[in-house]
């Protein structure tokens, strides 16, 4: 059983390497101490296990655990965490275990063996999107990119991708317009049959010499171009703004 050990505390992780030496089945195959190094090491090792703490620099835990759920085979993902109130996020996020700090060995004897029943019936279902996502993902040459929300200007369709344009640039995610908009409806709203704009973002309409209707929204150098059935619909979302 291959575990990936992820906590921005060195002595965590080898106290769990230390326990974990007490199991023959297990093998320790990559190690992280922050969310986007923890997707990358996934990425590439592939674990069977992720031992995951929840605080850690820039992605936390929670969201590292529910796109690791959206994988296929989904690996078991066991919290090990000082803090006792975010267990119920956890279990949300499709945990199979919550550990507290100091782990004790019998505690995760225990978590590894629901690991194994996991391991045995796994069919990579995915987390609902009651999970209440705040990022998306993105692979990029074998590894994982999480890009937060609140960072996308807009999501335009391109073929069987969406390219998600952002404010550190641009990365293809293998989701349909569709279901992002059912999703993430309140954050985003739709001028066209492929592109949906961050309504935060949505600055203002603009009628073209040639009378097409553009949005321009802050921080995007390029207006966009609307379609005639969306207009009324922006207009009134602008001055409800």
């Amino acid at each position: 059983m291959k575990v990936l050990i992820a906590d921005d505390e060195p002595l965590a992780r080898e106290r769990l390497r230390m326990l974990l030496s007490a199991h023959g089945d297990v093998v320790v195959v990559a190690e992280s101490g922050d969310g986007q190094a923890t997707l990358d090491a996934c990425a590439r090792a592939q674990p069977d296990v992720v031992l995951l703490d929840i605080a850690m620099p820039g992605i936390d835990g929670l969201d590292v655990a529910r796109h690791l759920a959206r994988l296929e085979p989904r690996p078991a993902v066991v919290f090990c965490t000082a803090y006792d109130s975010h267990a119920l996020s956890a279990f949300e996020a499709a945990a199979i275990d919550y550990l507290m700090k100091p782990v004790r060995g019998e505690r995760l004897a225990t978590a590894l063996e629901r690991a194994r029943t996991f391991l045995a019936g796994r069919v990579g279902a995915a987390v609902p999107a009651a999970a209440g996502r705040r990022v998306l993902c993105a692979r990029l040459r074998g590894n994982l990119r999480l890009i937060p929300l609140e960072d996308v200007f807009y999501l335009q369709a391109e073929e069987k991708y969406v390219v998600v344009h952002h404010v550190h640039g641009e990365d293809l995610i293998e989701e349909s317009l569709r279901s992002l908009e059912e999703e993430f409806g309140t954050r985003f709203v739709r001028i066209h049959r492929n592109c949906l704009v961050s309504r935060g973002r949505l600055q203002e309409l603009r009628r073209t010499a040639a009378g097409q209707v553009q949005a321009v929204l802050r921080g995007v150098a390029q207006p966009l171009e609307v379609s005639r059935r969306c207009v009324a619909a922006l207009k009134a979302e602008l001055a409800g703004t």
